[in-house]
């Protein structure tokens, strides 16, 4: 479909002489635009890790006994 954006993401390490490649399912010559982000390794997945392990927060009778007459 024409004019539908694809995204996509990557990870992967600078090479030498600040040098990134990319292996894209792309044909050759299509016009591309990338942003470059530096990630601090596994803030992210901690982050997900302990939002994650606290659900069991939100399993509370006296939570659920307000929250379902208000």
């Amino acid at each position: 479909m024409e004019g539908m954006q694809e995204e996509f993401k990557y990870e992967t390490e600078v090479k030498t002489g600040g040098r990134v490649e990319l292996e894209v399912p792309f044909e050759p010559g299509v016009h591309v635009t990338v942003f470059v982000h530096k990630s601090r390794n596994g803030t992210f997945e901690d982050l997900l890790s302990a939002s994650e392990s606290t659900l069991s927060f939100w399993d509370n009778s006296y939570d659920d006994e307000d929250w379902n007459c208000a």
